[in-house]
């Protein structure tokens, strides 16, 4: 991320701290997918111990909706950075956004095929382009039109939720959805590419509808971009701690409750309504979540946090499709066919493994390297060829064009 100082653009450590930490609470909700048939298939485990219980729980309540927002924003905010670099170097920001969209969509597809079938890079790639045709609008136009959007869509949802509350059904016998996953993720490389696929539809249709809040997300990340709001790191205090006891207030028992809908202890028909008031609560908590860690950048540990955060937000893309390739190994028959084998509390340990793995690696390869493998590949596809090596003219400027 670049911001323009008058001499060689520099990166914004915020955006990269924040992109860092997402990484986790992207992993975690991830990881239970990839790792647990019950969670991927939305069934409670029957049985399960409390450890394993509370694990799903807290994933559920802290993790789930939170983070895809938090990125997304991020996303949105990146677009105004890439329109920047553009002017700056003389280019096309059009057409590097259609060519760096054409790149995610095909990223994308890839990694739900391969590894994990709920991959949201394809949605970024296709929802990108609503978020290109808007970038002319106004800050206040755009938040004024993501309230609408995500608006309607929770209530919407939430209103479902509350008539199906009504419905006295019972859930529906759990063993042959759970076992056929299970044969195919343990079976070969082949049948998981074959589940995948199969799932393909389910999840496209999924993608769509988490639509409006990925949109709704962009919009606002485009009105802070417009309005330069993380160029300073946020440092804003009084706001930020505002923002935070209101995101707390707000979106700590929404969380609860959607948690003990989906997951217990309320019967299975609260599950939808947990849903809706997950989602019209979730931007709040994820706000909370992004004010305390720039509260915590202008802290006397700020230093710490950065070292800890940036490296991996640097690498977000790359790190974001090795937490699928680590876990998918570790499930499937890739590797060491584990899935379904593997409790909830014991997923969530691993995931903490990895994610302190990819802290330590990626701080590493970025004192050598300026961008990782994946961002590599995007930055050809964006600038349609090699990008200009670290330290060949125009190559700062350059930079920005393929961060989101």
């Amino acid at each position: 991320m670049t911001v323009n100082t008058g001499a060689a653009p520099r990166r914004l450590p915020a955006v990269d701290a924040l992109r860092g930490f997402a990484l986790l609470g992207i992993l975690v909700v991830n990881s239970a997918q990839m790792m647990d048939p019950y969670v991927a298939e939305g069934i409670r485990r029957p049985g399960a111990p409390l450890w394993d219980q509370a694990a799903v729980w807290l994933v559920t309540a802290l993790a789930t909706f939170k983070f895809y927002l938090l990125f997304s924003f991020l996303f949105g905010y990146s677009l105004t950075l890439q329109q920047a670099s553009a002017e700056r170097d003389g280019g096309n920001a059009t057409a590097r956004f259609l060519r760096r969209s054409l790149g995610l969509v095909l990223l994308g597809l890839a990694h739900a095929i391969l590894l994990y079938s709920g991959d949201i890079l394809l949605t970024y790639g296709l929802l990108g382009l609503i978020l290109l045709c808007a970038r002319r609008i106004g800050p206040a136009t755009a938040v004024k039109a993501a309230a609408w959007i995500y608006g309607v869509y929770v209530v919407v949802l939430t209103g479902l939720g509350a008539l199906a509350t009504r419905v006295d059904d019972e859930e529906p016998a759990s063993h042959e959805r759970i076992a056929q996953p299970v044969a195919a993720y343990r079976g070969s490389p082949g049948t998981v590419v074959q589940e995948n696929l199969d799932r393909l539809p389910e999840a496209l249709l999924g993608s769509l509808l988490m639509a409006p809040g990925v949109l709704g997300a962009f919009l606002l990340g485009l009105a802070a971009g417009k309005r330069r709001l993380l160029a300073s790191g946020g440092a804003d205090r009084p706001r930020l701690l505002r923002v935070t006891a209101v995101g707390l207030s707000v979106g700590v028992p929404g969380a609860l409750f959607f948690a003990s809908a989906a997951d217990g202890p309320l019967e299975a028909r609260w599950q939808l309504l947990g849903i809706g008031v997950g989602m019209l609560t979730a931007p709040a908590l994820s706000a909370a979540y992004a004010c305390l860690l720039l509260l915590l950048l202008h802290s006397s540990r700020g230093d710490r946090v950065r070292r800890l955060f940036v490296p991996a937000g640097r690498l977000a893309l790359t790190n974001y499709l090795g937490q699928s390739l680590i876990m998918m190994f570790v499930a499937t028959a890739y590797g060491l066919s584990l899935y379904g084998q593997v409790g909830p509390a014991a997923v969530l340990l691993l995931a903490a493994a990895v994610y302190a793995l990819q802290l330590a690696l990626s701080t590493v390869w970025t004192r050598r390297h300026r961008h990782g493998p994946a961002e590599w590949l995007l930055r050809v596809i964006t600038l349609a060829g090699r990008p200009g090596r670290a330290g060949s003219p125009g190559a700062p400027e350059r930079e920005a064009a393929h961060r989101g």
